[in-house]
Order: structure tokens, then C-alpha cells, then sequence
């Protein structure tokens, strides 16, 4: 006697589960599709709930623990919906040498009582391993756009004409 094993459910009738449900139909429900089924939830939804993981995870039929470290692993997902404004702070060697951690204690101190984006959807602040240009450090980037050997008054200032928005 065949055992039918029912596909779950979409956590909720968003309509952009269908755009989730055709990638990993297109990969035959395959494991090893599990990064590219994430990328397809981060497009359509910005970024990955637990409800999203837990979908995912049970769809293609991989442990959530698998799901959520390939999640935190890489840089590109995130996991929780994104601010109008993102300051990232680099941390890596060469910035953290130029006193990175001066401008993050600063823009800390200058924003609202959490910088998370769950908490504060206008301006999230991230502390980034390494942005790239370490000879340029330290480095800031506002919105995408990368500043060079920041001062801490610059990024107050900065930071504060997001606050008055």
C-alpha cells in the first residue's frame, strides 16, 4: 500500500506563494534546491520569516535546522523585513584597525533604542564583516552607497537627517 504524503500548506493565501511553490516544483521538490528556493522567497517577500522557513524547509523535506543555517550563513538573506534607511558599519580587520567600532558605538548611541529593523522600520544599523574597499577604511554604507574613512561626527549627521524624516 503507497503512502501519500501531503505537500503542506503555504503559511498563509498571499498569492506569492505560487512564484515559491513554481521554483521548487521546477526543481522537482529536490533538497539540494533549498538555496535557490530561498532566493525566490527573498525576492517575492523581501525577506525570510520563520513561517517562510518552516515552509520551505517541510516542502522540500529538509531539517528547519538546515534551512535556517543556510539562511544565516549567507550574507544575502535576511531575516527580517528590511528598514526605509540601512547603515552598515564594516568590521572587518582593516576597518576595526581605522576605529570602525568608534562609528558603530556612535550611530548606537544616535538612533533610537534598537536599530534592528524589526523594531525601527525606518533605519536599521548592521555591523558588516567585510564591505571591500579595506584600504578605504573606514567604511560606511548608507544605503548602498559606500563612504570612505568616516568620521564619527559625519555619520551623526548622517544618521540624524534619517532620524528627522
Amino acid at each position: 500500500m503507497a503512502t501519500h504524503i501531503q505537500k503542506p500548506a503555504p503559511p498563509n493565501q498571499d498569492q506569492r506563494w505560487k512564484l515559491v511553490d513554481a521554483t521548487m516544483r521546477r526543481t522537482g521538490q529536490n533538497p539540494h534546491s533549498l538555496i535557490e528556493t530561498l532566493h525566490t522567497v527573498q525576492e517575492v517577500f523581501g525577506y525570510l520569516s520563520a513561517s517562510a522557513l518552516r515552509y520551505v524547509a517541510m516542502s522540500l523535506k529538509v531539517p528547519l535546522s538546515q534551512a535556517y543555517g543556510v539562511a544565516t550563513f549567507y550574507h544575502y538573506f535576511v531575516l527580517e523585513p528590511k528598514a526605509k534607511h540601512a547603515c552598515t558599519v564594516c568590521t572587518g580587520t582593516s576597518c576595526h584597525i581605522r576605529r570602525s567600532g568608534e562609528l558603530f558605538a556612535a550611530a548606537r548611541e544616535v538612533l533610537p533604542k534598537s536599530g534592528s529593523a524589526k523594531s525601527n522600520a525606518r533605519i536599521s544599523l548592521l555591523g558588516e564583516r567585510c564591505v571591500g574597499p579595506c584600504a578605504l577604511g573606514p567604511v560606511v554604507v548608507y544605503d548602498g552607497q559606500v563612504t570612505a574613512a568616516e568620521k564619527v561626527e559625519t555619520l551623526k549627521q548622517h544618521l540624524g537627517k534619517w532620524i528627522a524624516e
